[in-house]
């Protein structure tokens, strides 16, 4: 398999998936706006041969489609999957034992384990502003590595078996950094970087952090595993490549033999503003106080090159790392989790703000499919709410798979639309609403209280169907809203799935708004096919949103809905109330996802730049302009 990153992109180049960008290009913001436009129209990597600024190559969308990600693994993921689902599920794994699976778990096993190799030689000594200045976004707040692969030990004599990899973004400028000297790192809540950093603020030390950049393709997936809290991602890289992780320490820190380039530096318990910077979500993460590295060392190979990716409104190409996971690590959720079937966390929606999950409702199994209700389901709706990354989810949709019988067609949760009219069909609004008011959600989600501040929700449906769900167009002519929602006399709304009903209206005003949603839900309530579409979302009106939409109803109404919204905050419904401190309400519930002060600005790109990304990808012969 690949021993560098050169390797494997001459690879993709002899199979026709990478193409060279010969002339000089700018890394604040045209390279970053070239990269959206191949992977927008599904094209090649790119390996950029001239960098403004910066002596070293670079390469972009070397991960951004599922053809070349299997190129890329093709001889170690049948291996890896073995060996994923052997750790994960043993007795499943022996109940067709084969002598070629075992032997393809054996040496999968044997590439997982790290091995000390190479030396300090094998680098040459370059600085932080030799590496390409990556601007992404206008109001990012510096240059960023966007594929790091941050690495770091409980203490400099750990094993290397406790190592942490993760991908937690790089600010190599701004703000208050001493240029060259210091960098930001940026770790979100939920993170294992946390713990070592917290048990060397308590020795009265600084941790030791090792920034790879490069190597291998599988190190930079491995970065972005949600492996389990004490099983190290060099591990994965290992099993994934198909090749040993090749490591060695030079003054207390962790170096990898293979990557292009590794940055060394401490971190301390101080904090120095970090940010803004676009994030996966679609939206800018604001400036906030994050620990920051002071830099001992940067290492590179002779002819490093310097990979890197761009992120913003899905899909990007970190929607295909998202996939990849899921296909190697399926068999381990489940197994984690008892009664727990599938799960998706739905990409178009930003990810982390909408989950969808089946399960097994046993608790009851003599219950008539109309006296079935959601019990067991709620159990693994907490106990997936508590598990690795799927914590962070904000709004949770579970269902019981049971009801596959009852309903005679199977609940695909990675169907979001066929999901959503399963759950709308059965679900009790006056039961089935769940939520946390005050918890912990995703560091990058701003539609909470404050920063990591918010509410989840949990919507549970079990038994028979309650209603049924139209999509109509011409339902809404018999619908009739109050003024503010028909300026000019027209009623702007359209309906993005069966049973879901998008309306724009005027702009967030938080001393109206009560007034305003108790005058929505009464009108609505009056409408006869109030029942048929028990899911509204409000938004805002057309020309306030252009520039973030993308003329998809469906993944619009999914990016608008859940990046918008805060459960606890923005759910209303028709004759809501609180009973033994549980909220619940008649059909339908109504999510207000217009803009609020607090949200942040939604990424855009200048027109000129998108010109010049345009011209330069004509004149390489890569797009057709």
């Amino acid at each position: 398999m690949y021993k560098t990153l050169e390797q494997a992109l001459l690879d993709l180049e002899k199979a026709g998936m990478l193409k060279r960008v010969h002339q000089e290009v700018d890394p604040n913001l045209e390279m970053a706006e070239i990269a959206r436009q191949v992977f927008e129209a599904n094209g090649p990597a790119l390996l950029f041969e001239k960098i403004k600024g910066s002596p070293f190559r670079g390469a972009c969308n070397i991960f951004g489609s599922e053809e070349r990600l299997q190129f890329l693994f093709r001889k170690s993921m049948k291996g890896t999957q073995t060996a994923v689902l052997f750790k994960s599920n043993p007795v499943e794994f022996f109940k067709h034992p084969n002598p070629f699976k075992l032997l393809t778990a054996a040496k999968a096993g044997i590439c997982a384990l790290p091995r000390r190799s190479g030396s300090i030689k094998d680098f040459q000594e370059c600085s932080l502003k030799d590496l390409p200045q990556l601007k992404s976004w206008p109001m990012d707040g510096g240059a960023f590595v966007t594929l790091p692969q941050v690495a770091t030990r409980p203490g400099e004599k750990s094993s290397i078996m406790t190592t942490n990899v993760g991908m937690y973004r790089i600010q190599m400028s701004g703000n208050d950094y001493q240029q060259g000297k210091e960098c930001g790192l940026h770790y979100q809540i939920k993170r294992d970087i946390a713990r070592h950093h917290r048990k060397a603020i308590e020795e009265g030390r600084p941790l030791k952090v090792s920034v790879f950049i490069g190597g291998p393709p599988s190190h930079t997936v491995a970065a972005v595993m949600p492996m389990p809290e004490n099983l190290s991602e060099l591990v994965f890289a290992g099993m994934l490549g198909g090749r040993r992780f090749n490591y060695f320490i030079h003054n207390g820190y962790l170096v990898s033999s293979d990557a292009d380039f590794c940055i060394l530096g401490e971190v301390g318990p101080s904090l120095k503003p970090e940010g803004p910077f676009g994030d996966h979500i679609g939206y800018y993460s604001d400036k906030h106080n994050f620990p920051y590295m002071r830099i001992e060392k940067v290492l590179c190979k002779k002819n490093a090159i310097y990979p890197f990716t761009v992120v913003g409104r899905p899909p990007q190409e970190d929607t295909l790392f998202g996939s990849f996971i899921h296909q190697v690590t399926k068999p381990m959720v489940p197994a984690s989790i008892p009664g727990l079937h599938a799960v998706h966390a739905v990409d178009p929606a930003g990810v982390h703000p909408l989950c969808l999950a089946l399960a097994s409702e046993r608790f009851l199994p003599y219950a008539k499919p109309e006296d079935r209700e959601p019990m067991e389901i709620l159990k693994t709706a907490n106990a997936l709410l508590g598990f690795n990354q799927a914590s962070l989810s904000k709004y949770l949709i579970i269902a019981a798979k049971e009801d596959e019988m009852e309903s005679g067609r199977k609940i695909d949760v990675n169907d979001v639309p066929g999901f959503f009219a399963h759950v709308l069909e059965r679900m009790d609004f006056k039961r089935d609403l769940h939520f946390q008011t005050a918890t912990t959600i995703d560091t990058l989600d701003y539609s909470g209280s404050s920063l990591n501040h918010g509410s989840k929700l949990v919507m549970a449906a079990a038994g028979i169907k309650r209603r049924d769900l139209r999509c109509d167009m011409t339902d809404l002519q018999s619908l009739t809203l109050p003024e503010e929602f028909t300026a000019g006399g027209d009623l702007r709304a359209y309906i993005p799935m069966a049973g879901v009903l998008v309306i724009e209206g005027p702009a967030f005003n938080a001393e109206k708004r009560k007034d305003l949603m108790e005058k929505l839900a009464g009108a609505i309530a009056q409408w006869k096919y109030r029942d048929n579409y028990p899911l509204v979302s409000l938004i805002d009106s057309r020309p306030v949103l252009d520039e973030s939409l993308k003329g998809d109803n469906l993944n619009d109404f999914l990016w608008l809905t859940f990046t918008r919204s805060d459960p606890a905050q923005d759910i209303f419904g028709w004759n809501e109330h609180v009973e033994n401190k549980h909220w619940s309400a008649e059909a339908p519930i109504i999510i207000d996802a217009r803009i609020k002060p607090h949200h942040q600005k939604a990424l855009t790109i200048p027109e000129e730049i998108k010109t010049r990304a345009r011209a330069i990808l004509k004149e390489e012969g890569i797009l057709g302009g």
